[in-house]
């Protein structure tokens, strides 16, 4: 297994670490109820589960 002789720099272990960056997540509007959502997730509105801009459940209620 490497051992290194000498440390790493403070330096050069951040610039290491830049790579690794969280993404925004993608907010979609539905063209149906105008609700904003994410992509590819069902949601509620005013009791009715959506997905696609289709009701799923109706009177949905969270338990």
């Amino acid at each position: 297994m490497a051992h290194p002789k000498r440390n790493h720099s403070k330096t050069r272990r951040d610039k290491r670490r830049t790579h690794y960056k969280t993404k925004a997540p993608n907010v979609v509007t539905c063209e149906v109820t105008g609700e904003p959502h994410l992509w590819h997730r069902a949601y509620v509105v005013e009791g009715n589960l959506y997905y696609k801009g289709k009701i799923l459940v109706e009177n949905f209620a969270k338990v």
